[in-house]
């Protein structure tokens, strides 16, 4: 390890994040991120793809963009295009997609373009952390919006955007994930969704539309999704392989108008998304995709009832959850007494690794006895053995389950 006096802290910018904890393996439980299922990665058809397409354009790699242009690989933007013309509904061209470095990038590329310090979004009032720290980091004030088992309540929505109006504050976007939400994992039903786009119109404020999740329903089927809904151009599109295929492949993809995307590819200056992951991704998906997806979701969905039955044995009626509709999430409410941030390192010193649910809220109170349980990436043996652990560890520190 490399040894220096030099000090730099008097150098560092105010308002950077806290300083990472430098990594030391993954805990044995591990509930935490998005990873998935290792078993159900298609890696023998990766490879087939990787050295398909190689051998047929592997000398593209000498060219920024793959003689593509700065949106990314063309083949992988049809493949999108007719992907999410099929699942979605979406009407959109391989000229209206931009691949972005995972869907996070897309998140960047979207608050740099549209948010200033002081600016205000709508957003769930449980939420994907990346998207509510992002905002938080850029001064920006995210407005949760509650939810229920359909997701993003439109009568708290009107009311937010009726106050709001009525201060002179104009919101720069509603932020919602409407197709297996993250962490809630429900799923926004149609005329919900053409609600919320009313209002959206009448109040002149864009949406900004997540998508990750939505190829994960059980059943395999989905509402449209609000941008094939909206005829307005006013909502801007994100999902990602990450779920679907490998997260550690960092491919996502946006969805957007001329006018904005313009924008964002003035400020995506990467030289371009890492083009070997979008090659062989879009080798792999045009022949395999629709094949893969299905045998993805059904393990997912064993591993998840696991998961269930493992928190009823363990916890009997101290934990509440709803059975989501697809995802690699559950959402799981503990009594009252519990605190998620304290439980978190306790859990942490006995192995098992948990997402506390304030980190997942604008709404710290109201997520406080939560948890976010990611079941994709362990096995089912795992899954068992760690909520037990989970189990004994809470017992000891808040006397639940009793």
């Amino acid at each position: 390890m490399t040894t220096t006096s030099f000090d730099f802290t008097p150098l560092l910018p105010a308002g950077l994040p806290p300083a990472a904890a430098r990594w030391t393996g993954r805990p044995k439980y591990d509930f935490t991120g998005g990873n998935n299922d290792p078993d159900a990665l298609p890696l023998d058809g990766l490879i087939a793809a990787a050295d398909a397409v190689l051998r047929r354009e592997g000398r593209t790699l000498a060219t920024y963009g793959l003689n593509s242009g700065p949106q990314g690989y063309r083949a992988l933007r049809e493949f999108l295009a007719a992907k999410l013309g099929r699942d979605a509904g979406m009407r959109c061209s391989a000229d209206d997609i931009l691949i972005t470095s995972g869907s996070l990038q897309g998140l960047d590329l979207v608050n740099h373009t549209l948010l200033a310090r002081g600016d205000t979004v709508l957003i769930e009032e449980d939420c994907y952390q990346g998207s509510i720290n992002r905002l938080l980091r850029l001064g920006v004030t995210p407005l949760g919006i509650p939810l229920d088992r359909g997701g993003m309540r439109v009568d708290a929505l009107e009311a937010a955007l009726a106050a709001l109006q009525a201060k002179g504050v104009r919101p720069k976007y509603i932020y919602t994930i409407p197709t297996v939400q993250n962490p809630t994992a429900t799923v926004m039903p149609l005329e919900r969704r053409k609600a919320l786009l009313q209002l959206a119109a009448d109040y002149g404020v864009p949406v900004f539309e997540d998508d990750c999740y939505a190829d994960l329903t059980w059943s395999g089927e989905r509402p449209p999704a609000l941008h094939a809904l909206s005829d307005r151009g006013n909502v801007i599109y994100i999902g990602s392989f990450s779920k679907t295929i490998a997260p550690a492949l960092r491919v996502g993809y946006l969805v957007a108008p001329w006018p904005v995307m313009s924008r964002m590819l003035a400020i995506k200056t990467d030289a371009g998304s890492g083009a070997l992951e979008q090659m062989v991704l879009a080798e792999y998906c045009a022949a395999h995709f629709t094949k893969h997806v299905p045998l993805l979701r059904k393990a997912l969905r064993a591993k998840l009832v696991t998961l269930m039955e493992s928190l009823k044995e363990q916890f009997g009626a101290a934990a509440e959850f709803d059975d989501p509709q697809g995802g690699i999430f559950l959402w799981v409410k503990l009594p009252d007494g519990v605190d998620a941030l304290k439980l978190f390192p306790l859990a942490q010193a006995a192995g098992v690794a948990i997402n506390p649910g304030p980190e997942w809220s604008v709404n710290k109170a109201h997520a406080q006895s939560r948890l976010r349980l990611c079941f994709a990436n362990l096995s089912h043996e795992e899954i068992s053995q760690g909520v037990a652990k989970l189990a004994e560890v809470c017992r000891k520190a808040f006397g639940v389950p009793a």
